[in-house]
């Protein structure tokens, strides 16, 4: 194994790990799979135009649901997203 080099800074340390393959740094079949219940997602903002019939039906839908509808909004692209993935082949 490779000794895994020191760092300056977080930043630099991920230009490292994205051109350099972890494996040649550490052992992988000693790690234990960790579940963080607690961690939210990074999320990014987007600008999205929508038809207001659209988000009008979305809202609709959402107070049914009792939930606000940009969650629901969430939910439909994340199933469809999983959808679309499956589909092709690739696994995310």
């Amino acid at each position: 194994m490779k000794k895994v080099p020191k760092f300056k800074s977080e930043a630099e340390e991920r230009r490292f790990w994205q051109t350099h393959d972890s494996s040649e740094y550490i052992d992988w079949s000693d790690a234990e799979e960790v579940v963080l219940p607690k961690l939210k997602p990074s999320t990014k903002t987007i600008s999205l135009r929508l038809p207001e019939s659209m988000v009008d039906e979305l809202k609709l839908l959402a107070n049914k649901k009792d939930v606000p509808y940009q969650s629901l909004l969430k939910v439909f692209l994340s199933e469809r997203i999983d959808k679309e993935l499956h589909q092709a082949g690739i696994s995310a």
